[in-house]
């Protein structure tokens, strides 16, 4: 891989909505009510109790045992072992957490292979859009969502960002792999570890001052609403901007997509009440959930030039001013000044310019336009950046924090 290692494609990766990435997201306090219907979910059903107040009833309880006994560095040795989806969890782990582990890694039973499939083929031709939607437009939105911010920021991961990055980059991988839930992938493996560190980072987080004090009044992060603000950032916000940049993706793919976004939020604990059963559901929830959080903060600022630094290191193309002009034109100047982007005066409106061209180029919409150079230059860049992060090199381990960032 031009002597580029997995860590450092994952940490690239990363950015897929890495912060987020259904890894520790706390959406930012003031919202309206909850008005989104149950009856708009896969369930169809549901008590319509705001996910703002309801955590995982499953995995709390174990995880904060298996903390209180302590230990955690020999299971973490065990976790290592558990790859694929066929295996069944290592048989040296303590039998709450083993139990556990078996039922959280069963598929719901709306579970569609077909779709699925035509999910994990979306990447081969789509790929370079989702993969910098991930990258330069989700994973830098996460830094705008001030609990997300925050959380990431004082936990654990926050003392060493590429390695927390790397391995939230691994959830970002495998669901886009084309053996995400076949039994020889790894997808079903990486959400319930995830699940099991969202649930370990409930148990910790509250005990750092430095987070309780920034909060906002939260007594447990990562509550179902706060996984549901970064599932909106990332399946949602893709979509919505693939439609507004003209990529054309057919029903049957959309609703691909749709699925094994929807399959993932499932087994990362989310209730199926609360997951979005069509677009038309998912846009309802994301202005309810995501657009009202979206704020600035000094970590948020702080884990922008972090993840700006990242990119930059991993694909020499994108430049930082490549970047921020590339994310401003995909986030918006509203965002992008909430976490800090830089303005590019000269760059911002060549590629707002050039890129819709180099879309509708690339979707066989118009014959080979005269496309200005920066957009050929933007789009090696980005392609370069997507293909080191859809190749395969050593595995990256999920492991159960122990402690919070040390003061």
């Amino acid at each position: 891989m031009n002597g580029f290692s997995r860590r450092k494609v994952l940490t690239a990766g990363g950015v897929l909505g890495a912060l987020g990435a259904l890894s520790l997201a706390t959406p930012a306090g003031a919202r309206s009510l909850w008005t989104w219907a149950p009856d708009e979910s896969v369930a169809g059903t549901g008590a319509g109790v705001d996910p703002q107040w309801v955590w995982d009833d499953e995995a709390d309880p174990v995880l904060a045992a298996v903390l209180d006994r302590g230990g955690i560095s020999a299971i973490n040795d065990q976790l290592a072992t558990w790859t694929r989806n066929d295996q069944a969890p290592p048989a040296g782990l303590p039998a709450d957490l083993r139990e556990f582990m078996d039922s959280a890694r069963q598929m719901p039973s709306w579970a569609d292979a077909d779709k699925l499939d035509r999910a994990s083929r979306i990447n081969s031709t789509k790929g370079i859009y989702i993969g910098a939607l991930y990258g330069l437009g989700s994973g830098l939105m996460s830094t705008a969502i001030p609990r997300e911010s925050r959380a990431v920021y004082y936990s654990k991961g926050g003392a060493n960002m590429k390695d927390r990055i790397a391995k939230t980059a691994k959830l970002g991988y495998d669901i886009g792999a084309t053996d995400a839930y076949l039994p020889q992938g790894s997808m079903i493996v990486t959400a319930v570890k995830t699940r099991m560190v969202h649930a370990a980072v409930r148990h910790l987080l509250p005990q750092s001052p430095a987070w309780t004090q920034t909060s906002g009044g939260q007594p447990t992060p990562i509550s179902q609403a706060d996984i549901l603000v970064t599932w909106h950032s990332l399946a949602t916000f893709v979509m919505r901007k693939m439609k507004e940049w003209g990529v054309r993706v057919s029903d049957a793919d959309a609703a691909a997509y749709l699925h094994v976004w929807q399959v993932s939020a499932h087994m990362l604990g989310v209730r199926d009440e609360y997951i979005p059963a069509s677009w038309d559901a998912a846009n309802a929830q994301s202005k309810q959930l995501l657009d009202p959080v979206l704020g600035s903060t000094p970590e948020g600022k702080a884990l922008t030039q972090v993840l700006l630094g990242i990119v930059a290191e991993i694909d020499a193309g994108l430049t930082r001013d490549l970047i921020s002009a590339f994310s401003r034109y995909t986030l918006g100047d509203r965002i992008g000044d909430m976490i800090g982007l830089a303005q590019e005066p000269i760059l911002e409106p060549l590629i707002a310019a050039a890129w819709p061209l180099l879309v509708a180029f690339r979707e066989g919409l118009i014959p080979l336009p005269a496309i200005p150079a920066i957009a050929w230059t933007l789009e090696e860049a980005l392609r370069q950046f997507v293909l080191l992060f859809l190749n395969e090199a050593q595995p990256i381990a999920i492991s159960i924090p122990d402690t919070n960032r040390p003061a």
